[in-house]
């Protein structure tokens, strides 16, 4: 299986940090923050990853090389303009297309058993199955709703032609998801400069086609590493709240 971490961002909410390095690399708890995110699909035996770059993107590359120093094997992919997840996803389709894949971005930092939600998604059969978290902020930062049987009903603000019948679960995207190369069908169509939200524009237009879209709840340690104050936090439940990350 391959795997793609979304690292292309600018990072703007944590400037000054990020304007001499990218987001990528600031550190949390003694290691640069992307490196979290490796550690956890090496783990599961997920060494093939491509890594998409445009906000000293060249810092990254020099930094993590071939992946070998990790056990890795990793790829770039270049963004001259940032593409947004949709776009990004399309420009490293080569490397994707042709089995089930695992993406996750750079700035989230979760204790998630990969192995659970590869079961999971095998078993419903998802074309995507998205890691959703309970937050009582999720109408604040943008929430998706799941039915009785874990499927997806909305995402965000855009709401689907078929409502679900019975009660949904108000959930939030932890940044991790698993994909069936079936989510390029619904991008190749996608119109203006090949900058586009998977969120907003391809996952509900594969709903509306009758995709199976899932969301699976977790509700694990997970922390959002997008503002300096963000990764305080996480250093803080790391080092002396008790948390330990089972894939370090």
């Amino acid at each position: 299986m391959k795997a793609m971490v979304l690292a292309a961002g600018q990072g703007t909410r944590l400037r000054p940090l990020t304007d001499s390095q990218p987001k990528a690399l600031v550190p949390v708890g003694g290691r640069p923050m992307i490196e979290y995110s490796l550690l956890l699909l090496r783990h599961y035996g997920i060494r093939d990853i491509v890594i998409n770059l445009h906000h000293h993107g060249e810092q990254i590359e020099n930094r993590l090389a071939d992946g070998s120093q990790l056990g890795l094997q990793i790829s770039y992919s270049i963004e001259p303009e940032l593409l947004d997840t949709g776009g990004g996803l399309l420009k490293a389709k080569p490397f994707l297309q042709n089995d089930t894949f695992i993406v996750i971005n750079t700035d989230v930092l979760i204790d998630l058993h990969l192995d659970e939600l590869l079961e999971f998604h095998q078993k419903q059969r998802a074309a995507a199955t998205l890691v959703l978290r309970p937050d009582r902020d999720a109408d604040r930062y943008g929430s998706m709703d799941i039915d009785e049987r874990d499927r997806i009903c909305r995402f965000l603000d855009t709401r689907m032609p078929m409502q679900s019948p019975g009660p949904v679960r108000k959930l939030m995207f932890t940044g991790v998801q698993v994909l069936e190369p079936t989510v390029f069908d619904y991008m190749d169509s996608e119109t203006g400069a090949h900058k586009f939200s998977t969120t907003r524009q391809t996952y509900p237009r594969m709903l509306a086609d009758g995709q199976l879209l899932y969301g699976f709840c977790f509700d694990g340690f997970w922390q959002d590493l997008g503002t300096a104050e963000r990764i305080q936090q996480a250093e803080h439940s790391l080092n002396e709240g008790g948390i330990r990350l089972h894939y370090l």
